[in-house]
């Protein structure tokens, strides 16, 4: 779903199988009530609500949908248009098997795994886990434009600039183009 698809008292889903009630629409997050069909009516009445609202960012936001239905027709309708190359298998289950690590788990700032980042160069960089080092954390990253993996230090990783749908595009264009001669 988009931003703009909300309205207070839109019904929507997430991955989870969690169905929720939109309760507030602010500049670029929603606020929503999970919906429990075995709580009494009176649960859901507000504002206030007896029950805890949560907070949707705009990367929550992308992942929510009205019916189960409807997640599979956008998924169908955006699979030819995304420019993200995807994720081949081996590189998944590094990307998995690394995270499940108690070092990796032992993370205190998981939402930064969260956003991709582009480097000086456009690379697309995906955070997919963090291991201890002596002065901090090293974010472990992917990237599946070159099907690479790297490392930077925390404070270096968090001063990219997150990775936009222009950026993807951007790489894809530099793709198809191939190497620039020498000189030009």
């Amino acid at each position: 779903m988009k931003h703009a698809d909300f309205a207070i008292g839109t019904r929507f889903e997430t991955a989870t199988g969690q169905r929720w009630c939109c309760t507030d629409v602010g500049r670029r997050t929603i606020v929503a009530i999970e919906w429990k069909p075995d709580l009494d009516p009176a649960w859901y009445q507000g504002p206030p609500y007896p029950v805890a609202e949560v907070v949707f960012d705009e990367p929550d936001i992308a992942t929510a949908f009205r019916s189960g239905e409807n997640a599979i027709e956008d998924a169908l309708a955006h699979a030819d248009q995304n420019p993200h190359p995807g994720y081949p298998h081996q590189a998944v289950n590094t990307m998995l098997s690394t995270r499940l690590l108690d070092e990796a788990r032992a993370y205190p700032r998981p939402r930064l795994l969260r956003i991709d980042r582009i480097d000086a160069i456009g690379e697309l960089l995906h955070p997919y886990a963090a291991l201890p080092i002596s002065c901090g954390w090293r974010i472990l990253l992917y990237a599946p434009f070159t099907d690479t993996f790297s490392a930077l230090p925390e404070q270096d990783f968090v001063r990219l600039k997150p990775a936009t749908r222009r950026d993807l595009e951007t790489r894809n264009e530099a793709l198809q183009q191939g190497p620039r001669p020498r000189g030009t």
